[in-house]
């Protein structure tokens, strides 16, 4: 048996829903022998799954999103790190029902990756998403040594409302350990910089931007990769086009210009986790995340899981809160069945409450279904 779960958003990390579901399991079979190998897809999360998974977690203070200091982690094992975004520049970071759309940077992200690099990582898998962040990546670039000017030559100011005050950009002063170190963008975003399916349109809302700020942020983007053409050449613009460069406010086009290559988040974790080896000797995999819904579908860690179990022939069922997939669809990720906590208890606020015992009630019945 192989628990491959995220984690259920706002209730359970991803370590807590393996635990949750051995427990119920164990009841109905108490001898069984279970390994428990927590994913993310690279956003929130991931570094806490890459910890589970036996690299160690490092700690460094940095920039928060509002250039408060805060202390984030990254995680490192054998030369490769896994740096999340979010734990530098995530909308965790943001005071309670604060939001701050044209002015948060990315700026400890950029701290993050230069921590990565002081640690000696060779390989550093880039997790992006959750981000309270649309500045296209200006502040980590900015944290890695690039320079960003106005008209008067004076630094422009932090988020991505700052972007349209951007006159000259200067790459040249990049740490140049970044030219050594492989560097993957692990997403599961495949939107372009700008435009009706870029960074700030998509997301921007998520992250408290109004129409207005959406439609300035989008032009501030569209401006700041021109001036990057104009200083790097041809794949500035090349890059805000590409899939990924959307991801986390636009981070994902920062990244790309670092040179990472994109890769979907799940699979990047998958084998930076060693899923392959966990899968071998397991007969049922147990996956699931907070909701099962359309967006699962997209390149989140049960779709991951489910289509790299079914390429081993192995079988798959899910554990959720919430279940909003037909069983065609779930059939068609590779899912034989999918167990969600409403199915127990069908009150959506105590399910969120209690979802620990909730779900060990419900790996009781998986348990009973495949197991006896």
């Amino acid at each position: 048996m192989l628990i491959a779960a995220d984690k259920f958003k706002g209730s359970l990390t991803a370590v807590q829903v393996a635990e949750r579901v051995t427990a119920g399991l164990r009841r109905v079979v108490p001898e069984l022998q279970v390994e428990s190998l927590p994913v993310a897809d690279g956003g929130d999360g991931t570094v806490d799954a890459a910890v589970a998974a036996g690299f160690e977690r490092r700690e460094v203070r940095v920039a928060g999103p509002l250039g408060d200091e805060v202390t984030a982690a990254f995680a490192l094992r054998a030369g490769t790190a896994v740096v999340e975004m979010a734990e530098a520049s995530g909308l965790q970071r943001l005071p309670a029902g604060v939001f701050a759309p044209l002015t948060a940077s990315t700026y400890g992200s950029g701290e993050l990756l230069r921590a990565a690099l002081d640690a000696g990582a060779r390989t550093i898998v880039f997790g992006v998403g959750g981000s309270a962040t649309t500045d296209g990546g200006a502040g980590m670039l900015s944290a890695l040594g690039a320079r960003f000017r106005d008209a008067d030559g004076e630094p422009i100011p932090p988020g991505g409302g700052g972007l349209s005050e951007l006159a000259s950009a200067d790459l040249s002063g990049l740490d140049p350990r970044l030219a050594s170190v492989e560097l993957v963008l692990a997403s599961d975003v495949d939107n372009p910089l700008t435009g009706p399916k870029g960074a700030p349109a998509v997301y921007g809302p998520q992250k408290g931007a109004s129409p207005d700020d959406v439609e300035a942020l989008d032009t501030a983007l569209a401006h700041y990769a021109k001036v990057l053409e104009d200083a790097v050449g041809g794949k500035a613009a090349e890059f805000a086009a590409s899939p990924g460069a959307g991801a986390a406010g636009g981070i994902g086009y920062g990244a790309l210009l670092l040179g990472a290559g994109f890769r979907p988040g799940i699979e990047v974790m998958l084998d930076v986790l060693g899923f392959a080896p966990a899968l071998e000797w397991a007969d049922l995999v147990i996956t699931g995340e907070g909701s099962l819904d359309e967006q699962t579908l997209h390149g989140k860690a049960p779709a991951g899981v489910a289509a790299a179990a079914r390429a081993a022939d192995k079988e798959v069922v899910a554990v959720c809160g919430r279940l909003a997939l037909p069983p065609d669809a779930l059939g068609r990720a590779g899912i034989r069945r999918a167990y969600p906590l409403t199915s127990v208890e069908p009150d959506v606020a105590k399910c969120i409450a209690d979802a620990g015992p909730i779900l060990e009630r419900v790996a009781e019945e998986i348990g009973r279904d495949f197991l006896t």
